[in-house]
């Protein structure tokens, strides 16, 4: 089923696109025509080899509206239905589907299963490709086919960087380019993008380079009470997002030969990032640095296809108090304010608080499709992965003193898959997937110890050391997924899909491996940005889902003019990874210490979205109204307690006008308040709110133009999944900063982007 849904971009008005209609009508023709959307949504499965309910791809031309718009390949996902994001750095934010998020989605890009290193999962797999390399990304929500699942419970997002461009027979050497720049104004956001290609008839070579960098940005209103950083001289207006700010830079090299019906692809990359501030989260990132090498292999053959990947990706992550939190601690630097900078270090004076990751993951994956006839088609494979964590914190003074801590050391998770897969095309109106997957994961880690090893220390930490230490460390899950799917079309104005599944996901190593009770530790072991502290337990077992999806999409013949499609979904978790008070009490209204549990939750939803074409004119092009509402509800069963970071109600409504090579957009969204929230972690409600947004574009032959505003009106408001406000003050201590105050959306942004071809 293909459902094309014209973006939910924008018409900016009928008189700003009058201006434009003569040169409109002078482009040429054959680059778009009237019926050419923005944004392509298609719900994979029309194909023989596709059966997919609830995916969704996205290609290039789907892409490009959004590039000037965003430096965060995550939100790239922001018109998907089911889809929405948990916020974190500028480039960091971590998509969410039908209410689950993080290591609970598989996240594949360019063939890597990637892994954030870090306690606070600053450096998310998204992260580490720039939304212009991005050439195609695929969303698989709720029912995922066991060829691209796996150790997830919440679906799959593929992201792929273009394919190699080889020269055509006799044409020589092929030589083509892009460089692109843009500029936001909320947070002075600008950037650039580089990528060029030399290619003969077998082998290609292309470079893709790119920066971007952004302030604090600002919301549309004061959402806080104090002016005040922890830092003496330094404030920050009371509008303005403290520790918001942002430096990104990616570059790769890709590098591919071809020999007949076989492709070779090497791909090279490296991602450095300077300093990204998080303003849900105590800490910042001080330098990130990512190395990959991704080697991969396609052959066709007589009895089908077969394809091989082999990985390896190193990070190395820092992190510490940024500019906007306060950097001194201990009784030296209270004299004569709070903060005040001291020496020398030691008991009495701390400098800041680094903390230092160390990430690697090495992969293989092999998988072959065989067409069994002109009905049946098997598709088998295995992966493997290997992913290697250390998690230090070197002393620093005062209660960081004198020694080492160690927070995760020499942590290990391996991943041993294999799959089979089988895919009918029943009927000429009936088409069905079967599939069945088993993982072992093996987890361990060394001894670990904090920062005092002796004597009177703070925070239990001879004890929690010693009680873990005494631990068997080792681990090894069994899991099975389980899928069936199913398609039915009756005619070509309507399809029908339903789909159930068991998908099991193992604990991460800081959800088993964290083992500090004490509280200035426990806080820096967060990464869902809500302010409080967590402790892991070894003894978590693997969540398992069970899930019933189902879709009926009603559309025209061609599927242009008109669609309405509707996706209800319900999911139940067996061990549900949750959290629970890990003290005697947690009061309300503040932060608190919990700790890692497993409990049983459900979640139910539904997306309804759908486009038509409103109207059609000689003089002013197409008009398209498109919209996607979702609702999504998570329950403990255990506890009777929402579950955290569930979007409320929303929806979005956009009127597209386009005419050639130039396209415009109105869209609104709407946001409910959020009141069903996490009573344990003390989550913070957050209002109704509704923006308003502007998109406009225009492409000539090899130049590209887009422009916008977002928030058009300034709109002041609380994003519902961005978490607690910690982007200033003095955030080491549990509750020295406000609880109360979630982290705002921001304010009006105008912004432009250029993209030239050569």
């Amino acid at each position: 089923m293909l459902f094309t849904r014209k973006p939910v971009s924008l018409a900016v008005t009928l008189a700003l696109s009058t201006l434009w209609n003569s040169a409109a009508a002078q482009s040429d023709p054959s680059s778009a025509s009237p019926d050419t959307p923005l944004m392509t949504v298609v719900v994979v499965g029309s194909e023989p080899t596709d059966v997919d309910p609830n995916s969704v791809t996205l290609e290039a031309a789907d892409l490009l509206p959004m590039r000037a718009a965003t430096s965060d390949t995550a939100t790239l996902l922001r018109d998907v239905p089911g889809v929405s994001f948990t916020g974190a750095g500028g480039v960091s934010s971590l998509p969410s589907i039908r209410g689950l998020s993080d290591d609970r989605l598989r996240i594949k890009v360019d063939g890597m299963d990637l892994i954030a290193a870090c306690p606070n999962h600053m450096n998310p797999a998204l992260s580490y490709i720039d939304p212009t390399r991005v050439d195609q990304i695929r969303v698989y929500a709720g029912i995922t086919p066991v060829s691209v699942g796996g150790d997830s419970i919440g679906g799959t997002i593929i992201v792929e960087s273009a394919e190699p461009q080889f020269a055509r027979s006799g044409e020589g050497l092929l030589t083509q380019g892009e460089v692109g720049a843009f500029y936001r104004s909320n947070g002075n956001a600008m950037g650039a993008n580089l990528s060029a290609t030399a290619a003969g008839e077998n082998l290609s070579v292309t470079y893709t380079g790119s920066t971007a960098q952004s302030d604090n940005y600002t919301a549309g209103d004061n959402f806080k009470t104090t002016t005040a950083t922890g830092r003496g001289g330094h404030t920050l207006p009371l509008d303005e997002v403290g520790s918001s700010a942002y430096k990104s830079i990616n570059q790769a090299l890709d590098i591919a030969l071809r020999n007949e019906n076989h492709l070779f692809d090497l791909k090279l990359g490296h991602q450095h990032i300077p300093y990204e501030n998080f303003p849900n989260q105590r800490m910042d990132m001080t330098d990130n640095t990512s190395t990959q090498v991704n080697f991969g292999y396609t052959g066709e053959y007589q009895w089908g296809t077969l394809k091989a990947r082999v990985y390896h990706e190193m990070t190395e992550h820092e992190m510490d108090f940024g500019d906007d939190k306060r950097f001194w601690y201990g009784s030296a630097s209270n004299v004569p304010v709070p903060g005040t900078p001291c020496s020398p270090i030691g008991p009495t004076c701390a400098a800041g608080m680094p903390m230092f990751t160390e990430g690697k993951t090495s992969g293989l994956s092999v998988n072959a499709e065989v067409p069994l006839s002109g009905r049946d088609t098997l598709r088998v494979g295995g992966d493997y992965q290997a992913y290697r964590l250390n998690d230090w914190w070197t002393p620093s003074g005062a209660m960081m003193w004198p020694g080492t801590f160690l927070n995760i050391n020499n942590g290990q998770r391996d991943r041993y898959a294999v799959f089979g897969e089988w895919e009918a095309r029943i009927s000429s109106q009936w088409t069905s997937l079967l599939g069945i997957r088993h993982e072992t994961v093996r987890m361990d880690t060394g001894d670990v110890m904090g920062y005092c090893t002796s004597g009177m220390c703070m925070g239990n930490q001879l004890v929690d050391s010693a009680n873990f230490n005494a631990l068997d460390h080792g681990k090894s899950d069994r899991n099975w997924d389980l899928t069936a799917l199913a398609r039915y079309e009756p005619d070509a104005t309507q399809t029908y899909e339903a789909g159930i599944a068991q998908k099991t996901r193992s604990p991460n190593l800081y959800e088993r491996y964290t083992w500090s009770t004490w509280t200035m530790a426990a806080v820096m072991n967060n990464f869902v940005g809500d302010g409080n502290g967590y402790v892991g337990d070894i003894n978590l077992k693997p969540e398992v889902a069970h899930t019933l999806s189902l879709a009926a999409d009603w559309h025209d013949a061609g599927k242009k003019t008109w669609s309405v499609r509707v996706a209800p979904y319900y999911t139940h978790v067996r061990d549900y990874i949750d959290a629970a008070c890990n003290t005697a009490s947690c009061p309300d209204d503040q932060f608190n210490v919990l700790k890692y549990v497993n409990q049983s939750a459900r979640l139910v939803g539904v997306e309804l979205s759908g486009h038509f074409l409103a109207a059609r004119t000689p003089a002013y092009g197409d008009f398209t109204v498109s919209g996607i509402v979702n609702v999504t509800r998570g329950k403990n069963r255990d506890t009777g307690d929402n579950l955290y970071n569930i979007m409320p109600l929303n929806a979005k409504l956009a009127l597209t006008q386009k005419r050639g090579r130039w396209a415009n957009t109105l869209e609104s969204q709407f946001v409910a308040a959020k009141n069903d929230i996490s009573d344990v972690r003390n989550e913070i409600e957050t209002d109704a709110y509704s923006l308003f947004n502007l998109r406009s574009s225009y492409a000539w032959k090899r130049v590209r133009l887009d422009v916008g505003i977002d928030n058009l009106f300034d709109k002041g408001y609380a994003l519902p999944l961005g978490g607690a406000y910690l982007g200033q003050g003095t955030t080491m201590s549990i509750n020295g900063v406000p609880w109360g105050i979630a982290v705002p959306g921001p304010g009006r942004s105008i912004y432009a982007g250029v993209n030239v071809k050569f």
